[in-house]
């Protein structure tokens, strides 16, 4: 995978997030991929499927790509998530880092500012 290919595919991803296209958001991931944000870790595609389809019904949110920095396999992005919390919407700076195999996110971490957890 070329740098170029990495942050193509992030902002696929991103894309397919925005739009709330499951489907399309799950294709960018290989089937044993592991998604670590705070304290939760989601390996596999089944449990990625609910993680994201919860998420994008409950939180309704957004990302907006401030900057990546992609390399060979990996990529290195500072993101803003915007999102609906009990009624309210709020925004949180985000570091994610994401690791591709043939063409599609293995593994992904996040961090929130503050805290993962919304609550």
């Amino acid at each position: 995978m070329t740098t170029t290919d990495a942050a193509a595919a992030v902002r696929e991803h991103l894309r397919a997030f925005n739009a709330r296209e499951l489907q399309a958001l799950l294709a960018g991931f290989t089937d044993d991929a592991v998604w670590i944000t705070g304290g939760t870790t989601v390996r596999g595609r089944a449990a990625l499927t609910r993680f994201f389809d919860e998420a994008m019904r409950g939180l309704l949110p957004t990302l907006e790509l401030r900057d990546v920095i992609a390399e060979g396999a990996r990529a290195a992005c500072q993101l803003t998530e915007t999102l609906t919390y009990g009624g309210e919407a709020r925004s949180y700076p985000i570091a994610a880092f994401y690791e591709f195999r043939d063409g599609r996110i293995s593994s992904a971490k996040v961090y929130r500012e503050g805290s993962a957890d919304v609550a």
